[in-house]
């Protein structure tokens, strides 16, 4: 490829070649440090040099303190100026031990001085590439996560309830002519059959929220509270908003995951007696609320917990988790809410 071509293909290439080159963070910074370091005994040069203090040889004991606080001085301007210099790197070695991909937004500021402004604004880069890259590789996954639910979901219903059901029929054919004395074993057999028919049917409604598509959001929230309080025997306080704005399918798919995944930690680990699960609107966002009574104090956050901010992140919304021992524990969403299609 000749260099025309090779700048037609990479205009930054070509922009920075036409700028000129571009001297890299660490020349700058020592070209100012040796500036001011020149700077600095310069000027305590030209004090010595111009004032009426003089250094007799050998030294006399009354000149030793004229000496000391010139040498402090010097000392002290040249430590604040390289301090001042060199702060920035401490805020971006704080900001490297603390950040997390999953919680976006956490960017270094320039403190002003320009000594490491190269430095923080590819770092700053640096991160937002990451954290694009992290959220369509999620985007991915997620979305051959719910095809492989939907696939499964399909085959529970289609295949393996379908197959049950024949069971059940020809069991209740079997069991009108069975002998009386094997009657009452049958209708065990034939009501264990149709439990495990009902628990076939739940599963395959939670792979796959047939109800958040035919019925909405809202509907589909409904049944996941009644569902999960005939399982756990924990009472759901529900509010919402009836006139919600329009979402994408996208969104209410989040926020439906969000939800079902922290009733499930709350039937898992809380230990609760009761849960409350709102959603309501605030400031232009829409707000999902779960929170319960129960143990609280989440001490490590699982792949669950993970999952519900990779799917946060898919939406731009914000993941908020609260987690007081004894207490219980708090998950808010906050949605942006944009202007939606039907």
């Amino acid at each position: 490829m000749t260099e025309t071509d090779d700048q037609a293909t990479d205009p930054r290439r070509g922009a920075a070649r036409a700028s000129g080159p571009r001297s890299s963070p660490t020349q700058a910074l020592f070209r100012r440090l040796f500036v001011l370091n020149g700077l600095v005994f310069t000027v305590g040069t030209l004090v010595l040099a111009l004032s009426p203090a003089t250094v007799s040889s050998p030294v006399l004991l009354a000149e030793i303190p004229v000496l000391t606080i010139g040498l402090a001085l010097i000392l002290a301007v040249n430590a604040l100026l390289i301090r001042t210099s060199l702060a920035p790197l401490e805020a971006l070695t704080t900001l490297m031990r603390r950040v997390d991909l999953l919680r976006s937004g956490d960017r270094l500021v320039d403190s002003g001085n320009g000594d490491l402004i190269n430095v923080i604004e590819t770092f700053n880069a640096m991160l937002d590439r990451l954290e694009a890259e992290r959220s369509a590789s999620s985007a991915h996954a997620l979305a051959a996560q719910e095809g492989e639910r939907e696939r499964i979901a399909r085959e529970l219903h289609d295949e393996i309830g379908q197959s049950l059901t024949v069971v059940l029929l020809g069991l209740k054919r079997a069991v009108d002519r069975a002998p009386e004395e094997l009657r009452e074993e049958l209708h065990g057999v034939q009501e264990t059959l149709r439990s495990s028919l009902d628990d076939v049917g739940r599963v395959a409604r939670r792979l796959r929220p047939d109800v958040l598509t035919d019925l909405g959001l809202l509907s589909a929230l409904n049944a996941l509270a009644t569902e999960f309080s005939q399982v756990s025997g924990v009472p759901v306080l529900r509010r919402s908003k009836p006139d919600l704005p329009v979402l994408s399918a996208e969104k209410e798919l989040v926020i439906y995951r969000i939800a079902q995944e922290s009733l499930t930690n709350v039937a898992r680990h809380a230990s609760a007696r009761k849960v409350e699960l709102s959603l309501l609107t605030e400031a232009g966002t829409v707000v999902l609320r779960v929170a319960d009574d129960g143990l609280g104090g989440v001490r490590q956050e699982g792949a669950g917990i993970r999952g519900m901010r990779e799917r946060a992140l898919l939406i731009g919304a914000r993941l908020h988790i609260t987690a007081v021992p004894g207490t219980g524990t708090e998950v808010r969403l906050i949605v942006p809410m944009t202007a939606e299609g039907s």
